[in-house]
């Protein structure tokens, strides 16, 4: 489950971190290599109310950037996304999620090399979980007709738990305009609205 505390507001809208959030909102959270580029993606987006980078999905608790990068506590960089339905679909998240990094390269995102590298998705509703696992399948067959490999993300529900990474990461593009960002696509277009769910 994820459990959300930070006295942080973000850098571009200035909205608390931590909550509280409106009524309605919903929680997602993206993993899709170097955690700067995949928070800009997803910050740019209408409807959503508030973005966070962070560590999910390994095995200690309270980690910090130096120990995920040793690989020895499994988590993963990913991106809290808070978002309003009503303004912006989780599947729309999702294509900007599949269509953002190739998501067939496992352990590691272009020249990014490393388990908290890894393509992950964490959900929190069972709706959202069966609509990551629709809209895999609908981008595999993209990918493949493309020549590419089996996507690899990992699709975990519930959540794993979300630990806030450390205030200089967050926003990080916004506060370092010129700084490095590793992401890149494979562009190919993910056709999510071939199938919806009921």
């Amino acid at each position: 489950m994820v459990e959300l505390s930070s006295h942080l507001s973000h850098a571009v809208n200035e909205r608390s971190l931590g909550g509280p959030f409106p009524a309605g909102s919903q929680v997602a959270l993206f993993g899709m290599g170097c955690f700067w580029g995949a928070e800009k993606k997803f910050w740019d987006q209408p409807g959503v109310w508030v973005t966070a980078v962070g560590y999910a999905g390994g095995s200690s608790p309270d980690p910090t950037y130096s120990q995920v990068c040793s690989g020895k506590t499994g988590h993963g960089e990913v991106v809290l996304v808070v978002f309003n339905e009503d303004q912006v679909t989780y599947r729309d998240l999702l294509k900007v999620f599949w269509e953002s990094h190739d998501p067939t390269q496992g352990m590691r995102q272009g020249n990014d090399i490393g388990t908290q590298y890894r393509s992950m998705i964490g959900c929190t509703t069972p709706t959202q979980l069966d609509q990551a696992n629709q809209t895999r399948d609908l981008f595999q067959v993209e990918l493949s007709r493309n020549g590419y490999a089996k996507i690899t993300t990992e699709i975990l529900f519930p959540a794993p738990r979300f630990y806030y990474a450390e205030d200089y990461h967050q926003q990080y593009l916004a506060k370092n305009p010129s700084g490095y960002c590793g992401l890149g696509g494979t562009g190919v277009s993910c056709p999510i609205g071939l199938a919806r769910a009921n």
